[in-house]
């Protein structure tokens, strides 16, 4: 009797040590997989950023032709969402900062 109780409790052992194995084993998992999702936000911020560089440029494009076609309404247009943009900026920074 004695001997199937030091088995019984040498299973329970090995038992509650291949419990701990796979607890940290789906620890890991876990990791990986919030690993893989943040990788993800990553790649689609670059692609959203990327997206904004373009529509910049392009606006910025259209402005500057918008500038030099000499029309003063235009230029005072273009004078008038500078400053605004300023203005906005500086409020922004002075809000977080």
């Amino acid at each position: 009797m004695s001997e199937a109780y030091e088995r019984e409790s040498q299973n329970n052992s090995r038992l509650s040590e291949l419990s701990a194995k796979v607890s940290a084993l789906r620890g890991f998992t876990v990791d990986i997989y919030d690993n893989a999702r943040d990788q993800d936000v990553i790649d689609r911020s670059n692609d959203v950023f990327s997206s904004f560089s373009t529509t910049l440029k392009s606006t910025a494009g259209r402005l500057t032709r918008m500038a030099s076609s000499g029309n003063k309404v235009s230029v005072l247009k273009l004078a008038v969402m500078i400053i605004a943009a300023v203005i906005v900026l500086w409020y922004i920074g002075n809000l977080l900062f």
